[in-house]
């Protein structure tokens, strides 16, 4: 059994059953497709994106759900599928979703939060260009289609991506790669391959780190796992992850540290169920 399976199935022991999930506030309608979530310099006010098919607009959203402003990014909604920050006030949108396996163009859009007009103007962002060195044909033979992504965070320079596999004898792989945070086109270097679930409904769907870069959270439709006591990300898997089940069954797409013990949460809005912003403490 693959060491990293294993590792995944000892969470049915050190899973946490106490649910903390609490709603902070309903998403606005705009966002009810709500695929990136990523908190503000000021810790106070916050950024979202919508999934593919959507305007390309970056909602800052404030701490009661309200929309103080809308950024119109002067790029196409391929497939926007989550955010992330620096210390240095940038914001990084991954556009690189890719159910199908058949695009040859992944990008992260870089926007300077210092740059982005009050006006609802639009923004020119610096482009981030990478591919999967893997990936040899567009889209590859339906067991080998490893090349989706929704997660990623920024840590030291760099980005770090988890994708999520199509392949349907495989669907709990996801794979670990690592990408410069800078203008350019890159390779994504493959850090690891560990198996996450056995069903879709535990695709990483987001990922987040602590400022300290001590804790990562790894979330799904159904619940998050979380690495403590990182030394640096590349080894984080070493690490046995506890996992956290939701009660409240939606959509979760989008997760962010507000503090080091408390995360956020958004999921998208499906008939009656999700279009909120929750909290989960699990201090």
């Amino acid at each position: 059994m693959n060491k990293f399976l294993l590792m995944f199935l000892t969470l049915l022991i050190s899973c946490q059953n106490n649910n903390h999930l609490k709603v902070m506030f309903a998403v606005p309608n705009e966002l009810k497709e709500v695929s990136g979530l990523a908190l503000n310099e000021d810790s106070n006010t916050l950024w979202m994106v919508n999934d593919s098919g959507n305007k390309p607009i970056l909602y800052h959203i404030n701490q009661n759900g309200k929309i103080i402003n809308r950024v119109k990014i002067n790029a196409k909604n391929k497939d926007w599928e989550d955010l992330t920050t620096d210390k240095k006030g940038n914001i990084y949108l991954g556009d690189f979703g890719n159910n199908a396996n058949k695009r040859k163009h992944l990008v992260v859009y870089k926007i300077n939060t210092k740059n982005i007009p009050q006006n609802n103007a639009a923004i020119t962002p610096e482009i981030i260009k990478f591919r999967y060195p893997e990936q040899k044909k567009f889209p590859p033979k339906k067991n080998k289609r490893h090349f989706d992504a929704e997660a990623f965070f920024f840590f030291n320079d760099s980005l770090y991506l988890f994708t999520k596999s199509r392949a349907p004898k495989h669907i709990g792989r996801t794979n670990f790669y690592k990408i410069p945070a800078k203008t350019g086109t890159h390779n994504a270097k493959l850090i690891k391959s560990f198996n996450s679930c056995n069903t879709p409904g535990c695709w990483i769907t987001s990922a987040a780190i602590t400022n300290d870069g001590t804790k990562i959270a790894l979330l799904n439709e159904n619940g998050f796992y979380l690495f403590k006591n990182i030394k640096t990300p590349s080894n984080f898997l070493k690490n046995t992850p506890t996992y956290y089940p939701f009660k409240i069954k939606s959509q979760k797409e989008s997760i962010v540290f507000k503090t080091n013990n408390l995360v956020l949460i958004a999921d998208e809005k499906k008939g009656y169920k999700g279009g909120n912003l929750y909290t989960y403490n699990f201090k």
